[in-house]
């Protein structure tokens, strides 16, 4: 299968640069898997679409400021961070630049020097392995120096950061935010618990390897960015059950997906664990867990829109996405949702 069988044509337009005032109010492209048909409605509906004894997974991890502004020690040239995974300690891989300044050895100094770091070595795609110094606790510090890394398309700034935080984010750890959960609101997950429906979490740290293209022409040659990802004995009791019950498994958004679909045995059960998942999941793919998905709309080509396809079929989604560029829905990160049920 080809990377280009992915291909959709979307006006620069249609890419949301700013979220709308209220989470819940986002438009709802509802997907059927199975027909192919399709309903247009508001988020907050999707209360009609979830039953009682469903349950619902979400991914709980936070974003952290993981963008820092510095400069070189001793030159005071510009750099750019952006902190990809914690390796050890205090040494993190992260993406900079400019590339070209950052041997072995340099060093450069962050907030005023209240963080400062030295290049240990260069790994794959040019990134780096850093070791951070700093007084204090580390979370602390970048909190004070640290900025939100937005998605490259977002060219607009964001007055508020926790407009790119879920209303329920408590791990921090992620470089990009769950984005289909951003249309819950704390009110609306409340009424869905009323309804009877069971709510399970599980943690996926986002990386930015979420944005990167996929640089093959064949997809089952492309390989995996991999993320870390827990979920503790409560959640997969609550997953468990509605599986027994024949009730569905509803992921928000790909990576509750991609969790869920790690830890899932061949009967659909999941068990506690942790580790770090560079599951590809791609037309072809044998759902074990998962039987409906909420998620915003992704990158023409991107190992995102793979998943989905996987997931309703191909010529579906491609036919769900031209009719969302038709309606002009708002795409990517800040943008609308579809339920795929």
């Amino acid at each position: 299968m080809k990377v280009s069988d992915f291909y959709y044509d979307l006006p620069e337009e249609l890419i949301a640069q700013e979220p709308i005032p209220d989470r819940q109010m986002s438009r709802l492209l509802v997907l059927d898997k199975n027909t192919g048909s399709m309903e247009h409605r508001i988020f907050k509906d999707i209360l009609e679409y979830i039953n009682e004894g469903d349950c619902l997974v979400l991914n709980d991890t936070r974003v952290i400021p993981a963008r820092l502004l510095g400069e070189k020690e001793g030159t005071g040239g510009k750099i750019e961070f952006v902190l990809l995974k914690k390796m050890e300690n205090d040494v993190w891989e992260v993406i900079l630049k400019p590339g070209k300044r950052a041997k072995p050895g340099s060093r450069f100094a962050f907030g005023d020097g209240a963080l400062k770091a030295e290049v240990l070595q260069i790994v794959e795609e040019g990134n780096r392995l850093v070791r951070f110094e700093y007084d204090g606790v580390f979370e602390e510090v970048l909190d004070r120096v640290g900025i939100v890394p937005l998605p490259p398309y977002i060219t607009k700034r964001l007055e508020d950061s926790e407009r790119y935080q879920t209303v329920y984010s408590k791990h921090k750890g992620s470089a990009a935010a769950p984005t289909a959960g951003l249309h819950f609101t704390k009110e609306l997950l409340k009424e869905i618990e009323n309804k009877g429906v069971d709510i399970a979490y599980v943690t996926l740290h986002v990386g930015l390897g979420t944005f990167r293209p996929v640089k093959v022409e064949v997809i089952e040659e492309h390989k995996m960015h991999s993320e870390y990802y827990s979920i503790n004995e409560e959640d997969c009791r609550k997953i468990n059950t509605a599986k027994e019950k024949g009730k569905r498994v509803i992921a928000v958004g790909t990576t509750s997906c991609r969790v869920l679909e790690t830890v899932g045995d061949e009967n659909g059960r999941v068990n506690p664990k942790s580790g770090w998942t560079d599951i590809f999941i791609y037309p072809g793919y044998k759902f074990k867990v998962v039987d409906a998905l909420i998620t915003n709309f992704h990158l023409p080509e991107s190992t995102l829109i793979m998943l989905v396809s996987a997931l309703a079929g191909r010529e579906k989604i491609m036919e769900a996405y031209k009719t969302a560029v038709k309606e002009r829905y708002r795409f990517f990160s800040f943008g609308d949702a579809m339920f795929i049920k």
